[in-house]
């Protein structure tokens, strides 16, 4: 978690950028044997040509039967890593919270606002100032705790490719990023504040917004670099395949770009990132390395589908909103908190710097509360590009073995409430099912005959 009390701090500009850009989430790959459909059966009159022949497919056992590749200890493991994951949810928060409070109620808060104040008697750069020892202060604060989650665990369950160096070369690196992004935001989001006061609330979220759409423009481009060698795709069918699914569809690129996720772990992904020029189709070596072209095609064609349907300016717009109101319930939380609270810690005004730790207190339980809201908000984008996808790239079983390998670190099988309230993403058996459905639609169509016979 080390960086995400700052992280929370700073969602005015990158809250979401990792529900958008790189994630780390949407991909897959692995060519599986597969069972023998049922008898065909011809219906003819001597009277009349032969009948078509009737193919009977089921996509629930179909789903049903690629849900049963993966069992045993692979299953119970996959279920338990991410089941760990809505624990560290209330985890991360309250221990944001708890680091917040120590903040101000020992008065280290107020003391680096006081050390800001002497640096510079200009309210605009005591800001800065501030911030950049409150990143420093808070990272300290929660290493320990993100050690764990982002190294320790991600060992225990074989995730992680890295040893503890390199795993903190890449720490320091994002704390940089994270340290200079969060100082540029918050700047301009305190001069917010003290120019328009009591609605500085919408004003920091028009301000937020803009920030974020920059942020996503200069990713692919500045920032992703910094974590990855990117390198043009060699040519191959497989490239080929992408570039004309990608001109087919509008995408603006040129090349296919591979960068070296294998150096971090085995997951899979791709993305096609960026936009205002920035626009790039990228995917991972992981990718490349462990997916059957069927599976790469399924997956390139779901994350065009978040091009094509304009899913960034979407997500932006609606968490927006949500940033909005989260911006709301802290102008609301400060001044009942200091209303009590101000004088133990030196802080009376929502301007004050020194406050920052309430806000990002108040804005953890915030969006610890809208877990449900902000998950759904992504997963119905996500569920959008599944069926833009397998509409593009004609790939279903593809698209379903691909899947599968998620379930190396996503549960396949979860209860409807879990899925509602926990998945950014919709679950295994939802994607499955989706692409099966999707084949039993377009059974009769000659490149879906002429594909992989699904299991039943």
């Amino acid at each position: 978690m080390g960086r995400k009390l700052a992280g929370v701090a700073v969602v005015i500009a990158l809250l979401f950028v990792a529900i958008i850009a790189w994630s780390p989430h949407a991909s897959a790959q692995a060519d599986l044997k597969a069972a023998p459909v049922a008898p065909v059966i011809v219906h003819a009159l001597a009277t009349t040509p032969a009948a078509e022949p009737v193919v009977t497919f089921d996509p629930v056992k179909a789903t049903n039967a690629y849900l049963a590749r993966v069992s045993g200890a692979a299953r119970e493991r996959s279920d338990s890593y991410f089941e760990g994951g809505y624990v560290l949810i209330f985890v991360d928060a309250l221990f944001a919270i708890a680091v917040s409070a120590l903040l101000l109620w020992t008065g280290i808060s107020a003391g680096m606002r006081n050390i800001a104040q002497k640096v510079t008697r200009s309210r605009f750069w005591q800001a800065p100032i501030y911030v950049a020892m409150f990143v420093v202060a808070t990272t300290v604060l929660t290493f320990p705790l993100t050690v764990y989650e982002t190294f320790f665990r991600e060992h225990a369950y074989g995730l992680s490719n890295q040893n503890f160096w390199q795993w903190f070369r890449d720490f320091a690196v994002g704390f940089g990023v994270q340290l200079v992004l969060s100082v540029i935001a918050l700047t301009v989001i305190y001069a917010v504040i003290r120019g328009s006061r009591q609605l500085w609330w919408v004003w920091g979220t028009l301000v937020a917004v803009g920030l974020l759409s920059v942020v996503i423009a200069i990713s692919p481009v500045f920032i992703a670099p910094l974590f990855n060698t990117y390198r043009p795709l060699a040519e191959s069918p497989v490239k080929e395949k992408i570039l004309a699914l990608a001109k087919a569809n509008g995408i603006p690129v040129t090349n296919v770009y591979e960068f070296d996720a294998s150096r971090q772990s085995k997951r899979i992904s791709a993305n096609v990132s960026g936009f205002f020029g920035t626009t790039r189709v990228s995917l991972n070596d992981n990718l490349m390395n462990r997916s059957t072209p069927p599976e790469i095609e399924a997956v390139l064609g779901h994350e065009m589908g978040h091009y094509v349907l304009n899913h960034v300016a979407l997500l932006i717009t609606w968490n927006g909103l949500v940033i909005l109101v989260a911006f709301l319930f802290v102008n609301w939380g400060f001044g009942a908190l200091t209303g009590v609270f101000g004088g133990n810690w030196d802080v009376r005004s929502i301007d004050d710097p020194a406050g920052l730790p309430a806000l990002a207190a108040l804005l953890s339980l915030f969006f610890l509360l809208a877990t449900p809201v902000t998950n759904t908000i992504t997963r119905t984008t996500e569920a959008q590009a599944d069926i833009f996808g397998l509409n593009a790239a004609r790939q279903p079983d593809g698209f379903a073995t691909a899947t599968l390998k998620l379930s190396e670190y996503r549960k396949l099988d979860p209860t409807p409430l879990e899925e509602f309230v926990f998945y950014d993403h919709p679950s295994g058996r939802t994607r499955i099912w989706t692409a099966m459905r999707w084949k039993a639609w377009h059974l009769n169509d000659p490149d879906i005959k002429a594909g992989p016979v699904s299991p039943q």
